[in-house]
């Protein structure tokens, strides 16, 4: 079984910044935004090794997908890319009630 390498980009790691700083508005005392990281965490060490069981986001595209990450009611979705010598790039995260990746 192959391992992966994921890494974010820097606007994926903005996306996180924002989401962070949203939740920490919401609740000043961070615990919902550290479980909500925590969940995104947790939710991309399945790329490391199952990258390809996640949903494409182009019918044409195989390597271009979305992971869902539930926390709370909705949750959110991470956009990715399947690169070649087992790399897993995260291109962007959005929240799933937003209208589209930023």
């Amino acid at each position: 079984m192959s391992t992966y390498s994921v890494r974010f980009t820097e606007e994926a790691e903005t996306d996180l910044l924002r989401l962070y700083d949203y939740l920490l508005e919401q609740d000043p005392q961070g615990d919902l935004a550290g479980r909500a990281l925590a969940a995104v965490r947790q939710a991309v060490e399945l790329l490391q090794t199952f990258p390809y069981t996640c949903r494409k986001a182009l019918p044409d595209n195989p390597y271009l997908r979305e992971l869902i990450i539930s926390f709370g009611s909705a949750g959110y979705v991470a956009l990715y890319e399947i690169e070649p010598d087992e790399l897993v790039t995260i291109l962007a995260i959005r929240h799933q009630r937003e209208s589209d990746y930023h």
